[in-house]
């Protein structure tokens, strides 16, 4: 069920006080921000995107900035869920690596591909200049990383994976091919072009 907000009424509402679909109106901030950055998304263009007034988004977020965490947040949860929907039909440390592999090919394609990675985004265009930002992105890039180790040492014990591997080099390395299919994405790339990079990076397990 969509969480929703209730505005406090302004002098252009003399009836009922508006209220918008909080979830909604952050989906439509995320695709904003993802793909024109922070710095180039103005407050018009960003309430046009969210459907809301100007006055609402104040209420319930504060600022501009305020929208961006709170859209953070939420994007960082929405694939967070994608991915254990994933890894659900998943049995070995191997399958697993694949499911993230191949949840991250999905994304660099297409329509989705070319809008670009919040995290990736965020980091390029906020993490030098904002202190929090910058550990809200290291956090879900460290967290993305243990996940990785952690399926490798799993692949090693059920024998999917080489117990010659480096499980924390080999998980770094992967973290920079997943987020490099996001960059990669921008340019326009085709889903057979993402797609056939989850078996090459797989022969790291080797």
């Amino acid at each position: 069920m969509n969480r929703s907000v209730t505005p406090s009424p302004g002098p252009r509402s003399p009836g009922r006080p508006r209220e918008f679909d909080l979830d909604g109106a952050l989906d439509r901030a995320i695709g904003t921000f993802s793909e024109y950055g922070y710095h180039a998304t103005s407050l018009g263009k960003l309430t046009a995107a969210m459907e809301i007034a100007e006055g609402s988004l104040y209420k319930a977020f504060r600022d501009k900035r305020g929208v961006f965490l709170a859209a953070f947040e939420r994007y960082v949860m929405l694939r967070s869920e994608r991915l254990a929907q994933e890894l659900a039909n998943t049995r070995t440390g191997r399958d697993k690596v694949r499911a993230v592999l191949a949840v991250y090919a999905e994304y660099s394609h297409g329509k989705t591909g070319r809008r670009g990675c919040f995290v990736v985004g965020s980091a390029v265009d906020l993490a030098s200049s904002d202190p929090e930002m910058a550990k809200r992105v290291a956090a879900v890039l460290a967290s993305q990383e243990k996940r990785l180790v952690e399926f490798i040492r799993e692949g090693q014990e059920d024998g999917s994976v080489s117990s010659r591997v480096d499980a924390a080099v080999t998980a770094r390395l992967l973290l920079c091919v997943v987020q490099g299919m996001r960059v990669l994405g921008k340019t326009g790339r085709s889903r057979e072009e993402m797609t056939s990079l989850v078996d090459s990076a797989l022969t790291l397990l080797d």
